[in-house]
């Protein structure tokens, strides 16, 4: 089924299979919940690259108050090759209504990481039914590929890094997976990327592990789409509650982008991480966690 290695699942949860509007067929697992109360379905959407290693400490914590899905990306972690050419943030936002109609289409709260923002941004505005709150953490409106470390340089080299791997996609293949995980993320730890004195490299070293599991062209193809995607025109149209999650240190997508986006969303709420980086709700997880938690229970929706 997979068209790329996952890091180790969760030991509980139900697992399921969705086909995407193409075909595709999309890895979800879900979690339901065993309380009291009817509280809204959350969806959890990874960033690009990613198979959940972002929710090791958030996923525990909501599990307590309402039940959970989190699903892969085309080409990610289980989930299978695209049927079509399109990897974009739309067709993603695309599955992810697949993802949701699978699970009965209710009440519904949207919550993503990085990539993950636009594509639950994208899917709430095109699928607003049922969207009852949308939480933002270390992401953005779109255009990423021209903000990374706040300047538009990626945007600029990214057509002709797609040209030279469609050129020799053997030879890329071959070097991007032979990238050792421990060497990335010492590499990451060193260059301030992450937070050396907060993260637990273990809770990093999946996510390093599954990158280069994911087909290179694929991912530079859907990264590509992600900087040509922006929702910046549509945030006044939100109607839910939105809480964005900024980290003070994050250079993938810098603070300041996220915190005029929450002031640009009617009923946008903006939580900021000092010395947090693009993974501040794994660095400080305990404070986000609890304000997430409170955020959703404040706005009814568990």
């Amino acid at each position: 089924m997979s068209s790329a290695s996952a890091s180790q699942p969760p030991i509980d949860g139900r697992v399921q299979t969705v086909l995407a509007n193409d075909g595709t067929r999309l890895y979800a697992r879900s979690y339901p919940f065993a309380g009291a109360g009817d509280p809204a379905q959350v969806y959890l959407c990874d960033g690009i690259l990613c198979d959940g290693f972002i929710w090791r400490y958030l996923r525990d914590e909501l599990r307590e108050v309402a039940p959970l899905v989190h699903w892969n990306y085309r080409g990610h972690g289980r989930s299978g090759t695209p049927a079509s050419e399109r990897v974009d943030i739309p067709q993603l936002a695309d599955d992810l209504s697949a993802v949701r109609a699978f699970h009965g289409g209710g009440r519904s709260v949207l919550i993503g990481h990085s990539m993950g923002c636009q594509v639950a941004l994208e899917n709430a505005l095109a699928n607003p039914a049922g969207v009852e709150a949308i939480v933002l953490i270390c992401g953005s409106f779109g255009r990423v590929t021209h903000t990374f470390h706040g300047t538009p340089l990626l945007g600029m080299v990214l057509p002709q890094l797609i040209d030279a791997v469609l050129k020799y996609p053997d030879l890329s293949r071959a070097f991007w997976s032979r990238v050792p995980p421990e060497l990335a993320l010492k590499i990451a730890l060193a260059t301030g990327e992450v937070n050396a004195d907060r993260i637990n490299p273990a809770d990093m070293l999946p996510y390093m592990q599954h990158m280069t599991h994911v087909d290179l062209p694929l991912f530079l193809r859907m990264l590509r789409g992600a900087g040509e995607h922006s929702a910046w025109d549509r945030l006044r149209t939100l109607e839910v509650p939105v809480l964005v999650v900024a980290g003070e240190r994050d250079t993938f997508t810098p603070a300041f982008l996220a915190e005029a986006m929450a002031e640009e969303i009617p009923k946008g709420e903006f939580l900021f991480i000092a010395g947090g980086t693009h993974v501040a709700s794994l660095e400080h997880h305990a404070f986000v966690d609890a304000k997430i938690v409170e955020f959703l229970k404040k706005h009814g929706c568990v």
